[in-house]
């Protein structure tokens, strides 16, 4: 992905981004976390609402480039299948939201785990 592309996706509002993030994880059957040295999955918390999240990306580089300041996280692909058998129901007992597609600018699309499989799930629906 081009420094331009990056730059164009990345500017995009969060609706928009949450659109392609929906669209480019059901095209190529995987998201994208951040994780630690130790494996550990990054959770944000959102102060202003009271609860945490799981940022995740639709791209391998979306999500290096949000994490380009911190050495210590490194992307790590969740296939579309494991993501929807084990990580939805895992997430949801957990007590945890996504945030999909966060951009370096703090602005982040917010939803729960269930509503989000459920997107996923109408646009495989598509093909």
């Amino acid at each position: 992905m081009s420094d331009t592309e990056l730059e164009a996706l990345v500017s995009m509002s969060c609706d928009e981004r949450y659109d392609y993030s929906v669209g480019e994880i059901v095209d190529q059957k995987e998201l994208w976390i951040l994780v630690n040295g130790d494996n550990q999955f990054l959770k944000l918390y959102a102060e202003d609402e009271d609860f945490e999240y799981v940022p995740v990306w639709p791209t391998e580089a979306l999500a290096r480039n949000y994490a380009k300041d911190e050495s210590e996280l490194q992307p790590k692909g969740i296939t579309l299948p494991i993501f929807l058998k084990k990580w939805v129901t895992g997430l949801q007992n957990d007590g945890l939201e996504l945030g999909i597609f966060p951009a370096p600018d703090g602005t982040v699309w917010i939803t729960d785990v269930h509503e989000f499989k459920q997107d996923l799930q109408d646009e495989m629906s598509n093909f």
